[in-house]
C-alpha cells in the first residue's frame, strides 16, 4: 500500500480555543516566544506538512486573523475543550483529512502528519495519534472527515476526554521516541522552560 503523503488531503489546525486556566486565564496562544506567539510558531511548524492551514480560537479572533489563516471557533462559545476545536475543524475544513496540533507545544516533529497518514492508512482506521513513552498524545490528531457526525454525538452526549473519544473509534497509536518534541507550556513555568531552551525573551503583560 501507497502511504506517501498526499498534503492535498490533509488541512492543518492549531487548537487555541480554551480558557488558559492554568496560564492565570491568559490565551495561550499569544503568549510569546521570542518575537513570535506560540500559536504563529505552531502554524509555521504544522505548514511543510499540510496543504491548508487554520486556527481553533473562541476569543480574541481578529488578533489570530492577523496570522493569515481562517479563524474556526467551537460552534457554541462554551469552552467544551480539544474535542469542540476538532468538531469546528471537521465541519470547516474541505480534505479527507483533519490533524490537530496544541498552540502551546511549539517543538513538535516535523514528519509528525506524514507519520500519522502512514500509521491511519496502514492500519486502515480514522484516528491516528503519536504515543511517547506510552503516553498518548490525543490532542496531536489525524481524524478522517467521517467521524465529524461521531464526534458531534459524542459531545452533545457530554464528552469531553478526547482520548477516551479516539479509543472509541479505534485508533492506532504511531511511537515517537523524542519526548521532549512534545513538551507544551501549560503554565507560566513551563513558558519560562521553554524560554529558557530556546533563548527567547520575555512575554507581554497584555
Amino acid at each position: 500500500m501507497n502511504t506517501d503523503l498526499p498534503r492535498h488531503r490533509v488541512t492543518g489546525l492549531v487548537l487555541a480555543g480554551g480558557r488558559g486556566s492554568r496560564m492565570g486565564g491568559l490565551d495561550k496562544g499569544l503568549r510569546m516566544l521570542g518575537t513570535q506567539a506560540l500559536a504563529e510558531l505552531a502554524l509555521e511548524r504544522l505548514r511543510p506538512q499540510v496543504d491548508a492551514l487554520a486556527i481553533n480560537a473562541n476569543r480574541h479572533l481578529e488578533v489570530y486573523a492577523r496570522f493569515g489563516v481562517p479563524v474556526w471557533p467551537d460552534a457554541d462559545g462554551d469552552f467544551h475543550g480539544p474535542l469542540a476545536g476538532m468538531l469546528a475543524g471537521l465541519s470547516a475544513c474541505d480534505t479527507e483529512w483533519l490533524v490537530t496540533v496544541p498552540c502551546d507545544t511549539p517543538h513538535f516533529p516535523t514528519d509528525l502528519v506524514t507519520r500519522l497518514y502512514a500509521a491511519a492508512r496502514h492500519a486502515g482506521v480514522r484516528v491516528a495519534l503519536p504515543v511517547t513513552q506510552n503516553q498518548p498524545q490525543p490532542v496531536f490528531c489525524l481524524l478522517h472527515r467521517s467521524l465529524r457526525a461521531p464526534l458531534a454525538a459524542a459531545l452533545a452526549a457530554g464528552e469531553r476526554k478526547a482520548e477516551r473519544f479516539t479509543h472509541a473509534q479505534g485508533q492506532v497509536l504511531v511511537p515517537f521516541a523524542d519526548t521532549a518534541a512534545f513538551f507544551n507550556a501549560n503554565t507560566p513555568e513551563d513558558l519560562d522552560r521553554l524560554r529558557a531552551t530556546t533563548r527567547a525573551g520575555p512575554a507581554p503583560s497584555a
